[in-house]
C-alpha cells in the first residue's frame, strides 16, 4: 500500500525538505545544512522516513526520489544565494539504488549546471552499507564525483561495517559519528572512549567529523575537548522547513551576524 502511494507522492506534491544547521565548532558559525526528506501523505498517517525509505529503496523508488531531492535542495540554496542570503553548502543523503547507477556522476553534475550551484557547495552523504556492498565500484564512483569537485561523507559511522581497510582507501572528505555514539557520551565511559577513538582516525586520516544528534550542552563540550569539528542537532536547531529555515537566515542575529564561509 506505501509503495502505490509513493509512486504518485511526486506529482501530488506530497514530499518536503527539511533543513537542519550544520555548526562549525571552532567558530560556533554556520557551516551548511543537510537536507532531509519528509512525506505528507494523510491516508497513511504521515510515514517516517524509518518507514518509507526502505519501502522505496526495495521498490526502485528511491532513484526517482533522490534525483527530486537533489535537484530541489540544490534549487532552493540558489534561490537563497540570488535572494542575497550568504550562499550555503548543502549535504544531501545518496541512497544505495542511486549510488549503483553507473552515471551518478553525471547526473550530479547536469543537475548542478542547471541550477547554477558550484560542486564546491555540494556534499553526498553515503552510508558504511552502501559502501560494502560493492566496494570497488563504491571507489570508482566516488573517485569520479571528487573529480568533479563534489565532497563526499561517510554517514553514520560506526553503526555498520567500520572497516578500517577500505576506509583509508574512499576518497572522502568528511566522517560523520552516527548518533548512537553521542546519546550517552556524558554519561558513559565507553561511548566517550568510542567518539575520541572514531576523532582520532578521521583526523589520522586527514578527515573532517560531523557529530550527529548533539541534544546537550554536556556533549557539546566533550566534542569541543575532542576536537570535534562540526555538529548538528536540536541542540543548535531542529530541521526547519524551506521558509522557517529562511527565517532563521534573516532574522537570527547570532547566526546570521556569525555566517562566514561555508564551503564545506
Amino acid at each position: 500500500e506505501m509503495e502505490k502511494y509513493l509512486r504518485h507522492a511526486i506529482e501530488r506534491d506530497e514530499f518536503k525538505l527539511y533543513y537542519q544547521p550544520v555548526i562549525n565548532l571552532e567558530n560556533n558559525r554556520l557551516r551548511g545544512v543537510e537536507v532531509l526528506l519528509r512525506w505528507q501523505n494523510s491516508a497513511l498517517n504521515n510515514p517516517t522516513p524509518d518507514h518509507f525509505i526502505a519501502v522505496a529503496e526495495q521498490s526502485g523508488l528511491i532513484v526517482g526520489i533522490g534525483k527530486w531531492v537533489l535537484e530541489h535542495a540544490c534549487q532552493q540554496v540558489m534561490a537563497w544565494t540570488r535572494s542575497g542570503l550568504p550562499a550555503l553548502s548543502v549535504a544531501v543523503n545518496i541512497s544505495a539504488k542511486q549510488f549503483e547507477l553507473p552515471n551518478l556522476d553525471d547526473r550530479i553534475e547536469q543537475i548542478l549546471k542547471e541550477v547554477g550551484l558550484s560542486p564546491l557547495h555540494l556534499e553526498c552523504e553515503i552510508t558504511e552499507g552502501t559502501l560494502m556492498e560493492s566496494p570497488e565500484n563504491g571507489l570508482q564512483m566516488m573517485t569520479r564525483l571528487r573529480e568533479r569537485g563534489i565532497h563526499l561523507a561517510l554517514d553514520d559511522f560506526g553503526t555498520g561495517y567500520s572497516s578500517l581497510a577500505y576506509l583509508k582507501r574512499f576518497p572522502l572528505n568528511t566522517l560523520k559519528i552516527d548518533k548512537a555514539f553521542i546519546d550517552d557520551i556524558a554519561k558513559s565511559n565507553v561511548d566517550r572512549h568510542m567518539a575520541a577513538a572514531i576523532i582520532n582516525i578521521a583526523h589520522n586520516l586527514g578527515l573532517k567529523v560531523v557529530a550527529e544528534g548533539v541534544e546537550e550542552e554536556s556533549q557539546l563540550d566533550i566534542l569541543r575537548r575532542y576536537d570535534c569539528e562540526m555538529l548538528q542537532g536540536f541542540l543548535y536547531s531542529r530541521p526547519l522547513n524551506a521558509e522557517r529555515f529562511e527565517k532563521l537566515l534573516t532574522e537570527n542575529q547570532k547566526l546570521h551576524t556569525l555566517l562566514g564561509n561555508t564551503q564545506f
